[in-house]
C-alpha cells in the first residue's frame, strides 16, 4: 500500500507539479485512476484541501530524468551542459557553449532518452530579427518545429522557428487572466501567437481581446488558437501597433509583452487606455537601474498629463546583474 492524495483529474497535473517542486512526490510509484479523481502517491502525512488515503499503486519504473547524466561527452566538459533548456510542446531548445558545440547532436539524444515527451530538440542560436525568431538547428528527434504547447486547459498552436512564443510566462498569463473582470476590453500590442489573449478568453469573460504583431505568421496561428480553443472574441491582427491601436476601443487593460523596448510606447498605450485600466508591461534592467526607472515612468506619465501607480514584480533572473520583471501600471 502507497500513501496517496485523491485529487479532482482537473487539478491533477497543478498538484502533482506542487508535490514535486516540494519535494513531496512519491517517484516509485504511479499516479493511477480513481472514477472522477487522480491517486498521487506522497511522502507526506496530509495534505492541505485534499483527502490522504492509502492504495495499491504499480511500482514507478526508476529512470534517470537528468540528461547530463547521459549525455555522452568528455567527463571534462560535463559540468559545461546547460542546467536548463525551453520546451514548447514537444519540441526542445536549447543553447549551447561553443565547447559543446562538437557534441550537440548527443547531447540531444540525451534530450530525447530521458524525456518521452520531446518528440524534436534543437539548438537555440538566440532569438534574431524584428520579429523575435529563434535561430533554431536541428539536432536529434524528427518532424518540424510546429507543435501544440498545453497550459490551463488551453492548446497553443506555435512555432518558435517562425513565431515568438515565450512558454515560460505560463503563470503570469494565468495571473493576469484572473484579474480580468467581465466585459473589458483588452489589447495585446505585441501579441505573437495571441497566448495572453487564448487564456485570458478561455479562463475568464472579456469582451473582447485585440492581439496584434508584426509577423503575419502570428497572425495565423493565432487565428488557429482561437478556432481550435472554440473563441469567438480574440482578433488577432498584422501590423505596427503603435498604429493600429489608434482605430481600436479605449481598453481596460492592455498587455506589453516587449521586454527589451516596451517603455519606449508606453506613453502611446497611456492615451489608449481607460482612466481606471491597466497596462501590463514587462522590462529587461540592470537590477541597480530599475529604481530610477520606475521614479521615470511615473514623471513622464505626468508630463503627458497621466496619473499613474505601479506595482511590479521579479519574474526571474536574465544575467547575473539584470532581471525580467513584470509591471502593473494603473491609470487613475
Amino acid at each position: 500500500m502507497v500513501r496517496c492524495v485523491r485529487v479532482p483529474k482537473r487539478e491533477g497535473e497543478q498538484v502533482r507539479s506542487k508535490l514535486f517542486a516540494e519535494g513531496m512526490l512519491d517517484l516509485g510509484a504511479r499516479i493511477r485512476s480513481d472514477g472522477d479523481c487522480l491517486l498521487i502517491p506522497v511522502l507526506c502525512e496530509s495534505y492541505p484541501g485534499y483527502e490522504i488515503m492509502d492504495a495499491d499503486l504499480d511500482v514507478q519504473e526508476q529512470r534517470s530524468t537528468d540528461y547530463r547524466e547521459v549525455a555522452e561527452v568528455p567527463e571534462d566538459l560535463r559540468d559545461d551542459l546547460p542546467s536548463s533548456f525551453d520546451v514548447v510542446g514537444d519540441v526542445a531548445m536549447i543553447k549551447l557553449p561553443d565547447e559543446l558545440k562538437p557534441y550537440a547532436s548527443q547531447i540531444g539524444d540525451a534530450l530525447l532518452k530521458v524525456n518521452r515527451s520531446i518528440r524534436i530538440v534543437f539548438e537555440d542560436h538566440g532569438v534574431k530579427g524584428e520579429f523575435r525568431i529563434r535561430d533554431l538547428e536541428r539536432i536529434a528527434g524528427e518532424g518540424t518545429s510546429e507543435t501544440v504547447h498545453r497550459e490551463f486547459g488551453v492548446r497553443l498552436y506555435t512555432d518558435p522557428a517562425r513565431v515568438y512564443f515565450n512558454p515560460r510566462l505560463s503563470s503570469e498569463r494565468a495571473r493576469i487572466a484572473g484579474l480580468v473582470t467581465e466585459g473589458e476590453t483588452v489589447i495585446d500590442m505585441f501579441g505573437g501567437v495571441a497566448p495572453f489573449g487564448t487564456v485570458m478568453c478561455r479562463l475568464a469573460h472579456p469582451k473582447v481581446v485585440y492581439s496584434i504583431d508584426l509577423n503575419p505568421d502570428a497572425e495565423h496561428f493565432a487565428r488557429m488558437n482561437a478556432e481550435r480553443n472554440h473563441i469567438s472574441n480574440l482578433h488577432p491582427m498584422t501590423g505596427d501597433s503603435s498604429n493600429l491601436v489608434y482605430g481600436l476601443p479605449m481598453a481596460n487593460r492592455i498587455i506589453m509583452n516587449l521586454p527589451q523596448i516596451a517603455d519606449r510606447f508606453l506613453p502611446i498605450a497611456l492615451e489608449r487606455l481607460e482612466h481606471g485600466g491597466t497596462i501590463h508591461m514587462y522590462k529587461i534592467i540592470e537590477r541597480e537601474d530599475f529604481p530610477p526607472f520606475l521614479e521615470r515612468l511615473v514623471s513622464d506619465a505626468a508630463s503627458d498629463g497621466h496619473d499613474i501607480s505601479i506595482e511590479y514584480s521579479e519574474l526571474k533572473t536574465y544575467s547575473p546583474t539584470m532581471s525580467v520583471y513584470s509591471l502593473d501600471i494603473k491609470k487613475a
